[in-house]
């Protein structure tokens, strides 16, 4: 990695461990370039100010691990792409560092308009509209009920954000996640039961 882009990413993962602890409002150029060993100023060679920090951290969070390549086939296998959506969906919700980023996410949105917008925009273009293509697809080639996908899709994925949430609850006060660690696959096999033909 490029030393430019290396500093880049230490300033990123400096400022997603001074939000998550102190918050957006907390967590200064000042501090932030003080973890990273950096001057202030040289922040500043890297991002315009600290929105643009928060902005390249949001991004991270909507990046799905789920590839949206070949959506149409992949579809047509029915509950095994559920299936593979929710353990994507999981090894994102027990990765440390993704799990930090949904934290900082979760305490920003209640205080960053631009990211409440941003958030609700990704969450439906990416995820949710994903998986509404894909039961779409099912309904018409008969594996599951026909009923309205956008509202299917919200359904499916809601449990998952709920247990990825969970997930970063239990983390904050150093509790185990075991209990629900097959919660998301245990969720499929519900939710396919009630939509299958």
């Amino acid at each position: 990695m490029p030393k430019q882009q290396n500093t880049r990413q230490k300033i990123i993962d400096a400022a997603i461990d001074l939000i998550a602890e102190k918050g957006y409002k907390g967590a200064s150029v000042r501090k932030i370039a003080a973890k990273v060993g950096i001057r202030e100023s040289a922040i500043y060679n890297h991002f315009k100010n600290k929105e643009e920090i928060l902005k390249e951290i949001v991004e991270q969070i909507f990046t799905t691990p789920f590839e949206t390549e070949n959506l149409e086939e992949r579809a047509k296998k029915g509950k095994s792409f559920l299936h593979q959506f929710a353990v994507a969906y999981k090894l994102v919700s027990f990765d440390k560092r993704m799990e930090k980023l949904f934290r900082v996410m979760i305490i920003e949105l209640f205080q960053n308009r631009k990211l409440r917008e941003s958030f609700l925009q990704e969450f439906h273009q990416k995820d949710i509209h994903q998986i509404s293509k894909a039961l779409f697809i099912m309904m018409q080639e008969g594996m599951i009920r026909s009923a309205d996908p956008m509202f299917m899709a919200q359904e499916f994925i809601s449990p998952l954000f709920y247990t990825r949430l969970h997930v970063s609850l239990l983390r904050i006060d150093a509790k185990s996640t075991s209990p629900i660690a097959t919660q998301f696959e245990k969720h499929v096999d519900f939710f396919w039961e009630s939509i299958a033909l």
